[in-house]
């Protein structure tokens, strides 16, 4: 694992995706926290929570040729004939793609440390909102990772990975759109066939309003850690990493 960690992190800095990524992170940051600070708000936990939306169209170009781009130069021919547990290689390439990710919040502790010099700062507040940041973002790469093991294609996989962020940047929306056309089914003149679709939409509104990863962001703007919150996260990224192996398995044995 340590081996796939060092050659997929390196990969990154061989390449210009991984200089790519950190240079579009940085210039983000540093725009949301002139804005900001040219508003008299010196809240970097502000700053780093509001990157949740520009990560979802940021995270594809590092997890994109994450599985693709060995797949199509058929170097995981060898990687999947070595005595290496397909475990190690998605833990591997995982870790890689967040150690990169963890880099591109550098910046937030030197928007932190000049802030402390100017205001009474709530470094707790700073702390929780990257903690949360750093499991949403880990979220979008199990997601992502899993998508590139699908292809060998890292411009599918970009746009695969682009299309189900997207998609999680709408769920509010479209649990709101569910929950407005209730009112229309109420107007069913069977009352039984009202009664199931009613239920019908009580129940993908639930089961939406759970895949929003957004959500839990809120709560540790609040400086509010629950268990919940955490495996929540950790949940969908054990998820992703399993279908990832399984994927791998299926390409082994095929």
């Amino acid at each position: 694992m340590i081996a796939i960690f060092k050659r997929e992190f390196k990969s990154y800095f061989t390449s210009p995706v991984g200089y790519i990524f950190l240079a579009i992170m940085f210039f983000f940051l540093g725009l949301q926290f002139r804005m900001a600070y040219s508003d008299g708000v010196a809240d970097v936990a502000l700053t780093t929570g509001s990157m949740n939306s520009y990560l979802l169209f940021l995270v594809p170009i590092i997890t994109m040729k994450l599985l693709s781009e060995d797949r199509h130069s058929k170097v995981d021919q060898a990687l999947l004939t070595a005595p290496v547990p397909l475990s190690g290689i998605i833990f591997g390439k995982f870790l890689a793609a967040f150690a990169v990710y963890c880099i591109s919040f550098a910046p937030t502790v030197i928007f932190e440390m000049i802030a402390a010099n100017l205001v009474e700062v709530n470094v707790g507040a700073y702390l929780y909102m990257l903690f949360g940041m750093l499991l949403f973002g880990a979220t979008l790469i199990a997601i992502g990772l899993f998508i590139s093991s699908l292809t060998e294609s890292t411009s599918v996989a970009a746009i695969a990975t682009l299309i189900v962020n997207l998609l999680i940047m709408l769920m509010p929306n479209i649990v709101y759109w569910i929950e407005s056309s209730k009112t229309s089914v109420t107007g069913i003149s069977v009352k039984w066939i009202s009664d199931v679709v009613l239920a019908l939409q009580n129940g993908l509104v639930y089961l939406l309003d759970k895949l929003t990863l957004t959500a839990p962001l809120d709560q540790f703007y609040l400086q509010i850690i629950t268990l919940g919150d955490m495996v929540y996260y950790l949940s969908f990224i054990a998820a992703f990493l399993f279908l990832s192996v399984r994927s791998l398995e299926k390409r082994r044995w095929a």
